[in-house]
């Protein structure tokens, strides 16, 4: 990034628009050294740059929104085949799988879980740089993002309100959704009830803080009927926190 000189308040401007302009990649190995020539190289090139060194990882970096993922595929907790699929469910933008292997059948297999490219290691890194820039420059006239989280076999899609569970859609009311969704973008928070009620209801509000207690309750139904995981966790005597 560039250095820029001004005053106060315009810096800080500059710079979270500087930020924003920036392409976000995601880099995905288990192999540190790797990672680290990566990501110094990206960031170098101007990209803002996330890391992961697992499959658990790189789904929750996936909140950040990337434009662009580099995927290793032999991973120790969850196969980059596997990580790719769960992406791709609800991501389009491109991944690029990074691996040793060089027969056809896992080429196939890695398109088919998803991937828009595929990279044998050891690369050239100008190379790896070059084929970036071309899929970035492809996904520009149709990339569209989501924001969506991973809770272990939940999917979060606050972008189409949807929430997925082991595939299947636990249907929620607008409200429901609501507080699931301030549950859960404030993970390890504790709400009290009157608290979730003023951000939720707001000035539409015309009932009590009771109504939370009967929400959760309905929440909670929904979720347990496709997950035996509590996702909404009650603290006794002062709210409820988020469990992901």
């Amino acid at each position: 990034m560039k250095l820029i000189v001004l005053g106060g308040n315009k810096v800080i401007r500059v710079i979270k628009k500087e930020l924003t302009d920036m392409k976000k990649i995601l880099l995905v190995d288990d192999e540190k050294g790797i990672i680290s020539i990566m990501k110094n190289y990206f960031e170098m090139s101007g990209y803002l740059v996330y890391i992961a060194y697992n499959g658990t990882e790189a789904l929750q970096q996936i909140e950040y929104q990337p434009d662009i993922i580099l995927l290793d595929i032999n991973m120790p907790d969850i196969d980059g085949l596997i990580v790719c699929q769960r992406i791709r469910e609800h991501i389009s933008c491109p991944i690029l799988f990074l691996t040793a292997r060089i027969e056809i059948s896992d080429k196939i297999n890695g398109f088919r879980a998803g991937a828009d490219d595929y990279v044998v290691k050891p690369f050239d890194l100008n190379e790896l740089g070059a084929r970036v820039e071309a899929h970035l420059r492809r996904e520009d006239r149709k990339q569209e993002h989501s924001i969506v989280r991973f809770f272990g076999d939940m999917v979060i899609d606050y972008s189409k309100r949807q929430i997925t569970i082991k595939d299947s859609i636990a249907t929620l009311s607008k409200k429901e959704f609501d507080i699931v969704e301030l549950l859960s973008t404030n993970s390890g928070q504790v709400f009290n009830r009157e608290r979730i009620y003023d951000v939720v209801w707001g000035l539409e509000g015309g009932g009590t803080s009771d109504t939370i207690m009967e929400h959760i309750r309905n929440i909670r139904a929904k979720f347990y009927a496709l997950s035996i995981h509590s996702y909404i966790e009650t603290i006794w005597g002062v709210g409820y926190k988020w469990n992901g």
